[in-house]
């Protein structure tokens, strides 16, 4: 939470919010998602909550899967623009978990009413690469708004992964945003999204903070 202000006052037009992020983000507290979103209101700063109950893979055993039920419910509840999740079954796309979670973010419901956007996250890079060009088309199918994808192997130079990700922006045909990250940086942000065609992009040092 400490880092929002700072970010938004350096030009973020979003926030993606989360804990530990050296493995990758995991669910906020309830205090971190109610103080972040009210001072984003003030700033009128997009909010993205991370629904991930641990590091590591992203197949989540039944126990896992009803905190992250619980945790977007809440997120939802405190008024957030947007969750943001990935769920993965056997190696493949979780069609099942992920059609639920979607659900919940985009139902009125009385315990989270209106409705908040859905990204998948890098959960997408996981997937076995001949299964990523169906997988757009079944999330654009859902209703998710974005995916955020790298483009390849985590670790790997953003730039070698170019080609991949145009691909991927081709097949979303603007069904739904790819939203590239990993490895960009306020420095190399805008000739990304230019080489893409592409109106968002991604990193956690996507803004430069003093």
């Amino acid at each position: 939470m400490e880092l929002v202000p700072a970010a938004v006052a350096a030009g973020a037009a979003r926030v993606e919010l989360c804990d530990n992020l050296a493995v990758g983000g995991t669910s906020p507290s309830y205090g971190v998602i109610r103080a972040a979103v009210a001072h984003a209101r003030e700033t009128g700063t997009a909010v993205m909550c991370m629904v991930r109950p641990r590091g590591g893979s992203f197949e989540y055993t039944p126990a896992e899967a009803a905190m992250m039920r619980d945790d977007l419910l809440m997120a939802k509840s405190l008024g957030v623009d947007g969750v943001v999740f990935g769920c993965l079954r056997d190696g493949h796309l979780d069609q099942e978990f992920t059609s639920e979670l979607v659900r919940l973010a985009h139902e009125d419901l009385p315990e989270a009413p209106g409705r908040v956007a859905v990204t998948f996250h890098m959960a997408f890079d996981a997937l076995p690469a001949d299964e990523q060009l169906s997988a757009i088309d079944w999330l654009a199918e859902q209703g998710v708004e974005r995916i955020l994808t790298h483009g390849g192997a985590a670790g790997t130079p953003i730039a070698d992964n170019l080609d991949r990700l145009r691909a991927f922006v081709e097949r979303a045909a603007g069904r739904i945003t790819i939203l590239p990250g990993g490895g960009i940086t306020w420095e190399n942000a805008e000739a990304i999204a230019v080489e893409l065609g592409v109106s968002e992009v991604h990193g956690t040092k996507i803004v430069r903070m003093a």
